[in-house]
């Protein structure tokens, strides 16, 4: 089963157009009125909607990763990297997506 995103407001808006003229569900932050949230409510929401979370703030992610696996929280996955020019971000992000299912990245972290 593909991986489902959700793609923080760090990542360019044109990152989950690209991915979803490729056949991917994929959403910005902005797009679906979460612009603005906390990290820990990003990543809630989109636990809440199945999604794997896409951001460029690799520190508080991992953070926050790794708080969920202490407590017994889960998540769908989280994508980390360094801020990328586009193009960059989505070859990675592709081979990411074309490598692991939705259950191989559900309560993993990974970095571009």
């Amino acid at each position: 089963m593909k991986i489902k995103l959700l793609l923080d407001e760090d990542v360019q808006l044109a990152v989950a157009h690209a991915l979803r003229q490729r056949g991917y569900d994929a959403y910005h932050t902005q797009e679906l009125s979460q612009k603005g949230k906390s990290d820990d409510e990003q990543l809630q929401f989109s636990a809440k909607q199945g999604r794997c979370l896409v951001t460029y703030n690799v520190k508080d992610f991992v953070l926050l990763h790794n708080e969920y696996l202490g407590s017994g929280k889960e998540h769908f996955g989280i994508i980390v990297s360094k801020h990328l020019p586009i193009g960059e971000t989505l070859r990675r992000l592709l081979h990411v997506l074309q490598s692991l299912s939705k259950n191989a990245i559900k309560n993993q972290i990974e970095f571009l």
